[in-house]
């Protein structure tokens, strides 16, 4: 079986009662996500939050700090019969908009992005890890982890 590992960044931007989200297209289902992604080869996790905020958002953002981790290990189906034992690694940052205007990505794996009130994520089409970060973001658990 093929293994393989992906590590990722992704921002958690809360101002004025509402968070910044990027909606990902998900095999023609959209969903929305925090704004992050891959980090490339030899690039440090901070820049890749940075990077991928811009590309997906438009803003230029600061991390302001690390929220947490999110690791997720799980077995994919593959094309003809095959399976992937796939590890991803997520860091959560939490970051403050600096410069740059709200944009939709062009091209890539999101096609818009928005600000949504706190109150209405819960009604969203999302990813878990929406949800994930904005506990990371309320609890600030010191192990990086929310309690369960």
């Amino acid at each position: 079986m093929r293994k393989t590992l992906r590590v990722a960044a992704y921002a958690v931007c809360v101002r004025d009662g509402q968070i910044l989200l990027a909606r990902w297209l998900n095999d023609g289902s959209p969903e929305w996500t925090l704004p992050g992604g891959g980090m490339e080869h030899g690039e440090d996790l901070c820049d890749t939050v940075l990077r991928e905020v811009a590309e997906e958002t438009g803003y230029r953002v600061e991390v302001t700090g690390l929220l947490g981790v999110k690791s997720r290990h799980v077995t994919l189906p593959r094309r003809f019969g095959r399976t992937v034992d796939h590890h991803g690694v997520g860091l959560i940052y939490e970051a403050r908009v600096t410069g740059g205007e709200l944009r939709y990505e062009v091209g890539g794996s999101t096609d818009m992005a928005a600000w949504h009130d706190l109150d209405a994520v819960p009604a969203l089409n999302r990813v878990p890890l929406v949800d994930y970060g904005l506990r990371l973001w309320r609890e600030r658990p010191v192990a990086g982890r929310p309690g369960e």
